[in-house]
């Protein structure tokens, strides 16, 4: 019940953030370069340097660009 308390006084004051992005900003870029065609999974994981199912998570998470 306390910590409800606490949250609920974070928030009015603007204070309560969720979790930060794992990816960088640059990273994010990851479904304008899957849509090309020109990277596979494994190619993105490798060249970004994260795991395939971080790949994954994002791609699902962010919707298909129109080319």
């Amino acid at each position: 019940m306390r910590t409800r308390e606490g949250m609920a006084v974070a928030r009015t004051k603007g204070k309560l953030r969720g979790k930060k992005p794992k990816l960088s900003e640059r990273q994010q870029q990851l479904r304008r370069i899957y849509d090309t065609g020109e990277y596979s999974i494994s190619d993105l994981a490798e060249v970004f340097s994260i795991p395939r199912p971080t790949v994954y998570r994002t791609l699902g998470r962010q919707a298909p660009t129109a080319a």
